[in-house]
């Protein structure tokens, strides 16, 4: 069914997510998202900002890009799909990925789709659309530049996987709980299952369900005052900070302390 964001679903995403309709000025950088599946195209947007984040290979900067992509449409898309009960045409052909420096030389991003569908699921068939607006945004969108990503840069699939796992686990078990009504949080448990568990490879573009592969209980460690899910591969953070400093959840660290 056709829907539509209310003023203040909109204002949430754009605050919390930075979802914009429309684009920034035009001496803004931006990429369309399709544009990233050419090979030439995605090694040139990558060395561009391996300048800006002061990386030392493409294949770092490409963990780092990851994780940032799959903040601004994964979240924006299962935030909206789980509490908003829509689903939002973040497409690849639909997203624009604008992008600046700031004074303090960070880098700063958004996502933009200019022409933004939304749906809800019909009386009765909300499985079915929830199936297909996750098939949407992973294997329609997600899946696809990840395999550019890779090839292009030389990094692991698994890693651009991992990073997605780790936004989504965040998102629902940190952010989602936050002041939901007693439907909203069965969406939640019921959502996240789902995705985690039960959801079939498919829908991510992938033979198996890449989230389930990460997904396992928090445990503690002594880099760490309380549980935390220590992750099977390294994002290589550390090899952007300003201080060398690892994630609390990376698998070096917990390799150091053994």
């Amino acid at each position: 069914m056709q829907s539509r964001l209310e003023v203040e679903e909109l204002d949430y995403l754009t605050k919390n997510f930075h979802l914009f309709i429309k684009p920034l000025p035009y001496s803004t950088d931006c990429i369309r998202s399709v544009d990233l599946l050419d090979g030439k195209k995605c090694a040139s947007y990558l060395d561009e900002l391996s300048s800006v984040l002061r990386s030392p290979s493409r294949m770092i900067t490409a963990s780092q890009f990851s994780k940032r992509y799959a903040f601004l449409t994964l979240t924006t898309g299962l935030y909206a799909m789980t509490m908003y009960n829509k689903g939002l045409d973040l497409g690849i052909e639909n997203s624009l990925l604008e992008s600046s420096v700031t004074h303090n030389k960070s880098w700063s991003t958004r996502i933009c789709a200019p022409d933004l569908h939304v749906t809800e699921p019909a009386a009765g068939k909300r499985d079915e659309w929830r199936n297909e607006t996750i098939r949407n945004l992973f294997a329609g969108h997600l899946a696809k530049l990840w395999r550019s990503i890779s090839e292009t840069a030389n990094i692991p699939v698994a890693i651009l996987w991992e990073n997605t796992a780790v936004r989504l686990y965040s998102l629902y078990e940190k952010r989602m709980g936050e002041g939901a009504n007693s439907q909203e949080n069965k969406r939640i448990q019921e959502d996240f299952e789902y995705l985690i568990s039960k959801a079939p490879g498919t829908v991510f573009g992938e033979t198996d369900n890449p989230m389930e592969k990460f997904y396992f209980p928090a445990c503690m460690t002594s880099s760490a005052n309380q549980p935390v899910r220590i992750r099977k591969t390294c994002c290589f953070y550390y090899k952007v900070s300003a201080n060398e400093s690892y994630c609390s959840t990376c698998p070096k660290v917990v390799k150091k302390h053994e």
